[in-house]
């Protein structure tokens, strides 16, 4: 591999940690100018931690790192800044009750001028696309602002060589192409860009070229323009990944399980979130949920769970032998009992029900410890439970007994997720459950939600990504702006369709 004009040249690069766990082994990676470059692999398979190398958080066992062909020793993240290093985490490190301008200049040498940096960060913005309002608190700020003031905030440091972990995990479709746009003006502008994702329909719209690692291995780069999604898949997980999903068929007849109408939900803030929804969901099927991000998909799901405080309307939940019951008013945990399960996962996947401290068997016992007997509780079957889950949904993990908040995200995710369909329930209500997952993971999720389906669960599926939720799902409803925006037949329905009725309310609907 030649260093030729590279920004960054990485060389025999190996970490290790606790008892020989190895996260990266002998890699060689050349980061270059005015190029973007995705960085590719499976949960585990060690991309932030050599990106944490490169930005000074971590320090290699052995290897070199060369900048500009020179070797350094990068110890700390100043030391990266120094060398004009950035990165971009997917947690962000702001500090809440503080505006913009004081985040971007915090901890910097010398007199403080915030005049100063309001006029370099208004110079930054109009050079590369920003848009920052420099006096605006952090708590005030949708996830895109605080990600945009991250970036900001390394540029203002001087980087040249910006890595951005899972930029786009939780943006709108409209917010990742504003940062795409960013990106490309700062590629322009000969900057070194280094990008973490998993959705390899973005890796093809925005990358030159593609690195990708395997079990902490460098296996080698392709040409974006010169390679697919399948070959990208094949070289991440080692083998043939198949990438169609199914549209299997229920093994007994639908019937009623959810019902919907009149649904008003107005927020803490007084903003009505969800306005007159109604739809009816069945057994055996796959309903699919679109549009932007805070249309009201949240709101819903947890006013069926019971989380959300609904004005009006009616949510029924309907047994087999077809008697209904109102969920509006009961219980969260009577609803849960009656078989409706709720995986969301958040920007904070601990945030949902999963204590960090516990290990995976004992999380699955939240789930099932008011089913033992008397005084005590049934451990057997939360232990077997977690095994399955790590054995199915391939959990890196060095045991159960491992506590949650030892694990990778991805492999957090996986635990959620796993937890809540391995309750075999009724109605299975799962939001954003591949967000941050690898393909080799999600299209495993994906085959056990149609799993689900086939034996009679009611599910409901909020997803990002519109290609995935038009091949997975039987029926579409989207939402705009709180309200429902037509119900499409998935099977015909088009993403040019569902992408126009998510942005703008339809003449039938609007009437």
């Amino acid at each position: 591999m030649e260093n030729g004009n590279a920004a960054v040249s990485m060389r025999n690069i190996t970490k290790t940690f606790g008892q020989g766990v190895i996260a990266n082994k002998d890699v060689n990676l050349d980061i270059r100018k005015g190029e973007i470059l995705s960085l590719l692999g499976e949960n585990g398979s060690g991309k932030t931690t050599l990106m944490n190398m490169l930005s000074g958080i971590y320090y290699p066992d052995s290897g070199e790192i060369f900048i500009d062909s020179k070797p350094v020793s990068i110890r700390s993240p100043k030391d990266a800044y120094d060398l004009g290093i950035g990165m971009v985490h997917q947690h962000f490190k702001l500090v809440d009750v503080l505006s913009a301008v004081q985040n971007i200049v915090l901890g910097l040498p010398g007199k403080l001028d915030l005049k100063g940096a309001r006029e370099k960060i208004k110079e930054i913005c109009d050079k590369y696309g920003f848009d920052v309002d420099p006096d605006k608190k952090i708590y005030n700020m949708s996830v895109s602002e605080k990600q945009t003031v991250e970036i900001v905030k390394v540029l203002y440091r001087g980087a040249d060589i910006l890595i951005l972990d899972e930029p786009t995990a939780v943006l709108t479709p409209q917010e990742t192409q504003k940062l795409f746009d960013v990106m490309r003006n700062m590629k322009k502008d000969g900057k070194a860009l280094v990008i973490i994702t998993h959705k390899l329909n973005e890796v093809q719209e925005i990358s030159d070229k593609v690195a990708v690692l395997r079990q902490g291995e460098y296996i080698g780069t392709l040409i974006t323009k010169d390679t697919n999604p399948q070959e990208m898949t094949d070289m991440m997980v080692g083998h043939k990944v198949e990438l169609n999903i199914e549209r299997p068929t229920p093994l007994e007849a639908p019937k009623r399980r959810i019902k919907v109408e009149g649904l008003n939900v107005i927020n803490e803030e007084g903003i009505q979130k969800l306005k007159d929804v109604s739809f009816e969901i069945y057994s055996g099927e796959i309903f699919g949920i679109a549009g932007i991000s805070g249309c009201g998909q949240k709101e819903l799901l947890e006013a069926i769970a019971g989380l959300q405080k609904v004005e009006s309307g009616s949510i029924k939940y309907i047994d087999d032998d077809g008697t209904e019951k109102e969920l509006i008013g009961m219980d969260p945990l009577k609803i849960k009992e009656l078989g409706v399960a709720l995986s969301f996962v958040p920007e904070d996947r601990l945030g949902m029900g999963l204590v960090g401290n516990m290990d995976i068997s004992d999380n699955m016992m939240l789930r099932s410890f008011r089913d033992g007997h008397g005084v005590f509780t049934d451990r057997k079957t939360p232990h077997k439970k977690a095994e399955g889950i790590v054995n199915v949904l391939h959990v890196d993990t060095p045991g159960i007994e491992t506590p949650v908040r030892r694990l990778s995200g991805g492999n957090v995710q996986k635990v959620l997720v796993g937890r809540e369909i391995s309750q075999k329930p009724k109605v299975l209500m799962t939001a954003y459950v591949v967000r941050g997952l690898d393909i080799n993971s999600s299209y495993t999720i994906y085959e056990l939600i149609n799993m689900e389906k086939v034996n009679g669960t009611a599910v409901i599926f909020v997803g990002e990504d519109l290609d995935v939720l038009l091949q997975i799902s039987d029926k579409v409803m989207v939402l705009c702006d709180g309200q429902v925006n037509g119900i499409l037949d998935g099977r015909k329905a088009t993403k040019s369709e569902v992408g126009l009725r998510m942005t703008s309310l339809t003449k039938e609907d609007a009437d």
